[in-house]
């Protein structure tokens, strides 16, 4: 779930689905109707489709995107699947709908779904205390941990802080998915239980083990045997681990140092797959929408159809468990469509569009980023795929994709999201001019710099390492290979590391406080720039140094 996609999507809900606050050009209806007739023109005819295509380059062009994909579903049928651009800059291979794309936190409503086919069989309920499964779970206050249903896992309203403790396994860590797990008892609540929304994904890789533990298989084998291989979802890959020579998979595209495109590896969550490790295709995923739209059912009818999870499963996953207060837009141009509700169920977020209730969810990556939305009233699914890190792109794509096929007319969502991203960049310019201006550049460290270097030990992530190098100062997290940077002094005793995988674009502010004996109490971290994705969570660390024998 790489949110920096999110930062991008200019919309107010935080976490890595993207709040929409898109713009209309004419005032939704105030009915919000779930059953509504079908279009008296369902299918876009060949101009419609011209013009969407036209559209996507645009959103291509304006926003630097080399690969999109696209799919559209309306009752039960494929409307259109199709890929534009290049898999990665500088090659010839084309985008298609069969190249594969991280989806990230898309794969939530697969593990919420794997979650509620176990309760159809009788295996749990959604209900069930998670200690009642995983006994050894623990979270940092007895009575959250007592009191905590395995819905709760899905909801983003534990108490967690926005993205808390992802920074143990984002970037990839050499952490197990228990070990991720039991490391929870000493992240930090910063909220209520069940008091207010706060989008995490570790509760998600509990969710996985939960899944382990009441089907007595991996989570693996329980999505491939269960969900892919039932629904025909031939491109559709675990995680990048499981990515095969040969494989259409498009590479992700990332802003070194918020300037250069540039192509980025790729990254795995193996530890934590439930929040958001699936890699597929829009014509995999057209699949995966079409089920979904069919509450569940996935083959034949009546008493001889097959299904994935029984339509009272369905109604649950799209039941609000959680509101988020609907905001204010990121720029004008996106207030006509600001919701009139918002909320989370199971692995969905929930909101309306133009008089119709969406279920939908966004996905963040290393480079990749997507959204896939369904209007359950009109049996219509759009999915949008990308490899650049850019919200503003698939929200555009999706809006122009549900106003073709809603028959709506006037939107100009380039022009909106053009806008919003235009703020965004400023806005961070703004907060960088801030700490320019704050800076007192001619101060000195308290101590000699050597006096710096250690090992420093939080309670949930574990060391993180200051030692000197040939440049000065260096930093390594302990866990988390990717996460080496060189330090350099800022003002009085605060430095900033600079990662030196620049498509990171994460540096962040190193904080050390001293006691009243000159001895270093404590280090904290920020992150520098507020386009850093919420998933590089340094603000949570309390780091002290760790004594040497």
């Amino acid at each position: 779930m790489r949110t920096l996609a999110i930062a991008l999507g200019l919309t107010l809900a935080v976490g890595a689905p993207v709040q929409a606050q898109q713009a209309a050009a004419t005032p939704p209806p105030i009915r919000i109707d779930d059953t509504m007739a079908p279009l008296a023109k369902p299918v876009p005819d060949a101009a419609q489709l011209a013009e969407f295509d036209a559209f996507v380059e645009g959103v291509r062009k304006q926003f630097e995107v080399p690969g999109i994909a696209v799919a559209i579903v309306q009752d039960g049928k494929i409307v259109m699947e199709r890929g534009y651009g290049v898999r990665e800059l500088g090659k010839p291979a084309k985008v298609d709908e069969h190249t594969m794309f991280a989806i990230a936190s898309n794969t939530k409503a697969f593990t919420a779904a794997a979650l509620n086919m176990l309760q159809d069989e009788g295996k749990l309920a959604t209900t069930d205390r998670v200690i009642d499964h995983l006994p050894w779970f623990r979270m940092s206050d007895a009575y959250v941990t007592r009191e905590m249903r395995i819905r709760d896992l899905l909801s983003h309203r534990s108490g967690l802080s926005l993205g808390a403790g992802d920074l143990l396994y984002w970037p990839t860590t050499t952490y197990t998915t228990r070990e991720v797990a039991e490391r929870l008892k000493d992240v930090p609540l910063t909220g209520g239980f069940r008091e207010q929304y706060a989008y995490d994904n570790i509760l998600f890789g509990v969710a996985q083990l939960v899944v382990e533990a009441a089907s007595g298989q991996s989570f693996k084998q329980f999505l491939s045997s269960r969900v892919f291989q039932p629904l025909g979802m031939t491109e559709t890959r675990y995680n990048s681990d499981d990515l095969k020579a040969g494989d259409n998979v498009a590479t992700g595209h990332a802003k070194f140092d918020f300037k250069d495109l540039k192509p980025v590896g790729l990254t795995s969550w193996r530890n934590v797959s439930g929040a958001g490790g699936l890699y597929s295709s829009v014509h995999d995923l057209a699949k995966w929408m079409n089920v979904q739209l069919a509450g569940g059912v996935y083959a034949g009818s009546g008493d001889a159809a097959k299904r994935l999870f029984s339509d009272a499963r369905q109604r649950e996953m799209w039941t609000m468990l959680t509101p988020i207060p609907v905001g204010k837009p990121a720029v004008p141009e996106l207030a006509p469509v600001v919701p009139n509700y918002s909320g989370y169920g199971q692995g969905w977020s929930l909101s309306d569009y133009a008089g119709h209730k969406l279920a939908w969810h966004t996905g963040g990556w290393p480079g990749q980023v997507s959204r896939l939305t369904l209007v359950p009233g009109r049996k219509l699914g759009v999915i949008v795929l990308t490899s650049a890190e850019l919200g503003v792109a698939f929200n555009a794509v999706t809006y122009r994709a549900l106003d073709m096929m809603l028959d709506r007319e006037g939107n100009d969502w380039l022009k909106a999201y053009a806008a919003a991203y235009a703020k965004s960049q400023a806005d961070a310019d703004t907060s960088w001019q801030k700490h320019l201006a704050a800076r007192a550049a001619n101060s000195t460290p308290s101590l000699a710099l050597a006096k710096y270097a250690g090992t420093y030990r939080d309670p949930w992530y574990g060391d993180v390492v200051i030692k000197s190098s040939a440049k000065g100062l260096e930093m390594q997290f302990s866990k988390t290979a990717e996460l080496l940077g060189d330090i350099e002094h800022w003002q009085h005793d605060s430095f900033i590391v600079r990662w030196r995988d620049r498509s990171l674009n994460a540096d962040a502010f190193v904080n050390f406080a001293l006691d009243a004996d000159g001895k270093i109490r404590e280090m904290r971290m920020q992150p520098v720039s507020p386009l850093t994705d919420f998933s590089f969570d340094f603000q949570d660390l309390r780091l002290a140094p760790v004594p040497v024998k």
